[in-house]
């Protein structure tokens, strides 16, 4: 039996019914909720593995719920699978914008939602990350703020140290630009996401092999960044 937990927010019980019932059936321990509020309850209260959320809920919507997700370093990790009615280009950018890990539109194949579940929980699951990390030629000391490539030391400043290390904490998973300015230089920085990319660029320089092809920061066009692990 799995000990993945998944929250199912949909304010239509027989879709709650249906998708609650195959999940069951392949091990996952299942919590439901009709409405947004509860739903960021449950979240903050029970911490899932994974939260498959509808946008159209009552009192408050998909987006809000997952941007107060995103917004809450306890919870902020947690992956996020949009299912929706609404199926334009605009309203998926919207909610890979606000950190949702992928995103599927009514009406959809039961195989074809455990797929995609299956896929975000392998992407997105957090290693346990102690005093360091190793990817490559990389070793990433994270108590001593020290990053070492071959075993010499790489000079990074703290903001390109955090960069990495948020990035790194988050792999797998895309971050915005936007989040990632909030996140390192702070809500009441004046400035622009080309920051980021600036920082992203020196980064890339300092630990890829070829920065003009990188293997782990990876670009998301038009929305912001990915650490992978370049395999």
């Amino acid at each position: 039996m799995s000990e993945e937990k998944i929250l199912i927010v949909d304010d239509e019980e027989h879709i709650q019914e249906l998708i609650k019932f195959n999940l069951e059936n392949k091990g996952y321990q299942v919590l439901c909720s009709g409405n947004g509020k509860e739903a960021l309850k449950i979240v903050k209260e029970k911490q899932p593995n994974l939260v498959l959320l509808d946008l159209m809920l009552p009192g408050m919507d998909g987006y809000d719920v997952c941007k107060e997700i995103r917004r809450d370093n306890n919870i902020s990790n947690i992956p996020i699978i949009m299912i929706t009615a609404k199926g334009e280009e605009l309203d998926k950018i919207l909610g890979l914008e606000l950190g949702a890990d992928d995103y599927m539109t009514k009406p959809f194949s039961i195989r074809e939602l455990i797929a995609r579940i299956k896929a975000v929980l392998r992407r997105t699951t957090i290693q346990p990350i102690d005093k360091s990390f190793r990817f490559g030629s990389i070793l990433v000391d994270f108590e001593k703020h020290e990053v070492n490539k071959e075993n010499i030391k790489i000079d990074l400043t703290l903001k390109e140290f955090e960069l990495l290390e948020i990035l790194i904490k988050n792999k797998g998973r895309v971050m915005t630009r936007d989040f990632l300015l909030d996140k390192i230089w702070g809500y009441e920085y004046i400035g622009e996401t080309r920051t980021v990319d600036v920082h992203i660029r020196h980064l890339r320089q300092k630990i890829e092999e070829d920065d003009k092809s990188p293997q782990y920061i990876e670009t998301i066009r038009g929305i912001g960044y990915r650490f992978n692990l370049g395999d």
